[in-house]
């Protein structure tokens, strides 16, 4: 069911729904990305002297410089991290324009669904990047304590909370959210295994930020898979 869904979602990838919200993912996300690295130099600048005098060596005027330039190369490390919650809530937004292209090319008999308010989706979105930032936080203890599997935790992790929220979204168009949820229980092995599937090339820079798309397809697919089983 998963491959079958993914599948079908990769061969509709050149869709011009599916490259408007990519390029909406890309920008907002770049901006925000942006917007991070500014604050945190304008931080560093408050917080680092232009010049430090240290023993036997004297004043030292890089100091700055070099904190500037660390940090720029943390920020591409981290940027790897930051993709996965921003990227994926991003394209949560605008998960309806997906789901409509989905539907209209492989389910063109479907009653019209019905549409989540943008307020809602705002709500949502915002609720799902600071459940998402947060639980990546707290699983830095895990990858310090249990550093050999980090990997598969985050993918396990990520996976799990990427699945609960693109399936809910997905479905609650067509039978609402208690409905939604009602589906996400009873085949939350499915989903999970999507999830996963959907987090490990999340770790990829790039690709991190098409994948959102294909999640965001795969998993209304794998709703109307589920639902015909009913």
């Amino acid at each position: 069911m998963i491959l079958t869904a993914f599948f079908k979602a990769l061969g509709q990838i050149g869709d011009p729904r599916f490259r408007r919200v990519l390029f909406i993912g890309i920008g907002l996300t770049l901006a925000l990305l942006v917007a991070f690295y500014a604050a945190f130099l304008w931080l560093l600048q408050v917080g680092t002297p232009d010049a430090t005098t240290l023993p036997i060596i004297g004043e030292v005027t890089w100091i700055d410089d070099l904190l500037g330039w660390s940090s720029l190369v943390l920020l591409l490390v981290l940027s790897t991290f930051l993709m996965i919650p921003v990227a994926s809530a991003i394209t949560s937004m605008f998960l309806e324009e997906v789901a409509q292209a989905v539907e209209d090319r492989h389910y063109p008999g479907l009653p019209p669904a019905t549409k989540v308010p943008f307020g809602d989706a705002v709500r949502d979105t915002i609720n799902f990047l600071g459940v998402l930032i947060g639980a990546n936080v707290l699983a830095l203890v895990l990858y310090a304590l249990f550093a050999p599997a980090a990997l598969f935790i985050f993918w396990g992790l990520n996976g799990f909370l990427l699945g609960r929220e693109y399936f809910t979204l997905a479905a609650m168009r067509r039978v609402g959210r208690d409905g939604a949820k009602a589906l996400r229980k009873r085949h939350i092995g499915t989903i999970w295994a999507a999830g996963v599937l959907m987090a490990m090339p999340l770790s990829v820079p790039l690709l991190n930020l098409v994948i959102p798309i294909l999640g965001a397809a795969t998993f209304t697919h794998i709703f109307h898979m589920v639902q015909a089983r009913r």
